[in-house]
């Protein structure tokens, strides 16, 4: 019906959203699987431009276009569930109707982004631009959303102090381990030390293993997962 009266196609088709400074902007992939998008700080402005395309020679009646800047924390053993912790509206042009393409800025400066994109296994939290265009109900409305993501920078703490930690079974076995501080950067290298105090089992082999873990939800609904990033092996027999 909407290609009848003069105006069909996807919402990608007619509607697109650029950031500013998007050739010079780093692109970030939260997972493997997914498109980069383009990385802000959070307490970095989203501007940008919305254009709506309309074909030569036609027209395109609507209701009123708006935009929102959305940020969203969905629970993926709940799907369909989602918790907006920011969301700003704000309208980009009343009813009428656009003759030709049509492009219009925007600008969120005082958007709150608090918390960090993430893509994990039972949650996901993402931002991103919606842009609506208002339509009768026999042609539906265009809707385009544009993922963007953010990043928390925080100082260096201050104070970042070694870590000891013992483990060991009674009369066979007792190991001490050393971390060189509690906090790292995610380019950092982790440097330790592992002291064989006390040895009358048998030993195989010792690895080390990088564990991401992960909690999404509270109470009853509590998920807890962990994942091993990577593993090494750092001695094979006995000390």
């Amino acid at each position: 019906m909407a290609s009848l009266l003069g105006f069909g196609g996807k919402a990608d088709d007619r509607i697109s959203v650029t950031f500013d400074g998007d050739a010079q902007r780093p692109r970030k992939k939260l997972s493997s699987n997914a498109p980069a998008h383009p990385v802000f700080a959070n307490v970095e402005a989203v501007t940008g431009v919305v254009e709506v395309r309309v074909p030569a020679g036609r027209r395109l009646e609507h209701q009123g276009i708006k935009i929102e800047v959305v940020g969203q924390i969905e629970l993926f053993y709940d799907r369909g569930t989602y918790y907006d912790f920011t969301c700003i509206l704000r309208e980009l042009d009343t009813p009428g109707a656009l003759a030709q393409t049509t492009q219009y800025p925007f600008d969120f400066s005082n958007a709150e982004k608090p918390y960090e994109s993430y893509n994990g296994l039972n949650v996901r939290l993402r931002y991103f631009i919606r842009v609506t265009v208002t339509r009768g109900q026999m042609s539906g409305n265009l809707i385009k959303e544009q993922d963007f993501v953010v990043q928390v920078a925080q100082p260096e703490p201050e104070v970042n102090t070694t870590i000891k930690m013992e483990v060991g079974i009674e009369e066979c076995l007792h190991i001490e381990f050393e971390y060189d501080k509690t906090k790292y950067h995610l380019s950092d290298v982790i440097l330790g030390k592992v002291y064989f105090l006390l040895v009358r089992i048998k030993i195989k082999h010792m690895e080390l293993a990088i564990i991401r873990r992960e909690a999404a939800g509270s109470g009853p609904q509590q998920y807890n997962e962990s994942e091993t990033i990577t593993k090494f092996e750092v001695m094979d027999g006995a000390p």
